[in-house]
């Protein structure tokens, strides 16, 4: 588990200083020297922060927000670049048009050295590494923020893929995730635009997906999840995982010899079929979204692989994906009803598959629907690009502020991700007439007699706990109305930044009168002469005199630090 406090006031900041002062260098490098102003970090962590120079600029000044959010990502390091890509999943935690530019981060970082991977293997297993591999390459044929992957070689000669945990990544991360905290409170606290995104939550919920992450016995899981899945289907291929030989920090498994499907002239000159790789691996592909509803959530061509005989093979199973049965059925009639250019019906679906804080105008909303559909499906079908049709309609939705859930949106992803490999492979690749198959047997599937008796044992088993809870209820509220016991819970929201600026004016007020009552007691002792006296002046006086001086530069100084009197 991460272990992850709240950063305090300055007693609990110092492992955290060097780190927290270079990321506020990346941040005012890259033109977000205003933002660290509003959040008012000088007042809670070291007087040292404020030695870092708010000068400097970035030169490409005319890049948009989200251009610059991406690039400071990308200086800041594994852990922010992993931030990035979590958020590229997440519409429903910030804008669309930041999910599209963090899309584009890539996860490539210098290896480290093998001994730090012989010894974290050995610490891992509890053995030498020779009683482990009879081989195993030193320099690693990839890497990345997490860990890299070396070939090695088994006692039975079967050649593996070692991927190992990067030394002290976790503790870098929890550092990281401090630091992020921190700043996410300070955010909500004080910015109160940027607190409608909810930050804090936003940190939470990265911290729940990195510590999934860092366990590669989940990646195991889902490996052998998908091997069961697929075992009877000979166009489809697993890599086999070594359980043995595999820990949270280590993770064995079968190396594959193919090439990658971005590999085009590699696979014409092996006399593969392109058309029936692209039809195997959207079959592939429309089988985990539609009929399993777990599915690969990173399909893009470095993590596809062709074997002999076009057989289609998935590596690096940390993003997976997973949607129930109601919200593929919900997907099915909201793409269904685009189809058919429904507009009401894909209104009424598109609601359904979303949340809000206020709901839309609906009539409003109906119109742009029939805009939306007026701008791609007027034309063949096979012409139609649903990803481009889904980011669209991503748009939509954010346009009215409807929040798409996290698993649509990752499915909707890879499903978009998928046509783009396809028609790399073949440019006459028709997403919808593939789809359709699926999407039919999804609608017939609902009249399955079946189906129509497990929904209806459902709503039966429903109705019945209703009945005997309902009454119990009423019960229960009548009971703590007698009793003087029911309370009304109320709960205000957006008042904290009323209050803190409703002290603060309070306290220059009462710390204006404390001066005004020192200067006007100062006169009086002076003006009677109270000893001792020095000049003639007293000298009780001069010291109040002087006290209320400083005190009124401290006070002014404070106003003109706010950049308002």
């Amino acid at each position: 588990m991460l272990s992850i406090r709240k950063i305090g006031v300055v007693g609990r900041t110092y492992r955290n200083l060097n780190r927290y002062r270079q990321i506020l260098t990346i941040l005012i490098k890259f033109g977000f020297g205003d933002l660290i102003d509003l959040l008012k970090i000088d007042q809670y962590i070291e007087i040292g922060l404020q030695l870092i120079s708010r000068d400097r600029r970035h030169p490409n000044e005319k890049l948009s927000r989200a251009e610059r959010v991406r690039m400071a990502i990308e200086e800041l390091g594994p852990t922010y670049v992993k931030l990035g890509q979590v958020l590229s999943t997440r519409p429903d935690l910030i804008p669309i048009e930041f999910t599209k530019e963090l899309s584009r981060l890539q996860d490539k970082v210098p290896p480290f050295p093998f001994e730090a991977v012989k010894t974290t293997i050995e610490e891992e297993f509890g053995k030498p590494l020779e009683d482990l591999f009879t081989f195993i390459d030193k320099t690693p044929f990839a890497s990345a923020s997490i860990g890299q992957v070396h070939r090695a070689q088994l006692e039975d000669d079967e050649m593996v893929a070692v991927k190992v945990q990067r030394p002290g990544i976790k503790k870098n991360i929890e550092i990281d995730l401090e630091i992020m905290l921190h700043m996410a409170t300070l955010v909500e606290r004080n910015i109160k635009e940027m607190a409608l995104y909810r930050p804090v939550k936003i940190v939470e919920e990265f911290a729940r997906t990195l510590e999934r992450e860092i366990d590669y016995t989940i990646e195991a899981g889902s490996i052998e999840r998908f091997s069961r899945h697929f075992l009877a289907d000979p166009n489809v291929y697993i890599p086999k995982v070594y359980r043995e030989k595999s820990t949270d920090r280590v993770l064995t498994m079968e190396l594959v010899d193919g090439i990658k499907v971005s590999e085009i002239d590699k696979l014409e000159t092996a006399g593969l079929d392109l058309k029936m790789i692209t039809d195997r691996g959207a079959d592939f592909y429309l089988k985990q979204v539609f009929e399993l509803g777990f599915f690969h959530a990173d399909p893009h061509p470095g993590n596809i692989f062709i074997l002999p005989e076009n057989i289609v093979c998935l590596i690096d199973f940390g993003m997976t994906g997973s949607v129930n049965l109601e919200t593929r059925e919900d997907f099915v009639d909201l793409i269904d009803g685009i189809i058919n250019r429904q507009e009401s019906k894909v209104t009424q679906v598109l609601l359904k598959l979303t949340q809000w804080e206020e709901e839309p105008p609906i009539k409003q909303l109906e119109r742009d629907v029939s805009d939306f559909m007026g701008q791609h499906l007027y034309r063949p079908l096979k012409e139609i690009e649903v990803g481009k049709l889904l980011n669209h309609l991503l748009e939509l939705a954010s346009r009215h502020f409807l929040i798409i859930a996290p698993d649509i949106f990752l499915m909707m992803k890879t499903l978009t991700m998928m046509e783009g490999v396809a028609m790399t492979l073949d440019p006459d690749f028709d997403m919808i007439a593939k789809a359709e198959p699926f999407i039919k047997r999804i609608k017939l599937a609902r009249f399955h007699p079946g189906r129509i008796a497990e929904d209806m044992l459902q709503l039966g088993s429903q109705l019945m706990q209703f009945g005997r809870q309902f009454p119990k209820d009423i019960l229960e509220i009548t009971r703590l109305m007698r009793q003087q016991k029911l309370a009304l819970k109320m709960e205000h929201k957006g008042f904290e930044t009323m209050l803190a600026t409703h002290d603060r004016i309070s306290n220059r007020i009462s710390f204006s009168i404390i001066i005004a009552a020192l200067i006007i007691g100062s006169a009086l002792i002076v003006i009677s002469e109270i000893p001792p006296l020095f000049y003639g002046i007293s000298l009780i006086g001069i010291i109040l005199f002087s006290t209320a001086a400083i005190m009124g530069i401290w006070l002014l100084i404070a106003i003109l630090k706010k950049g308002r009197l």
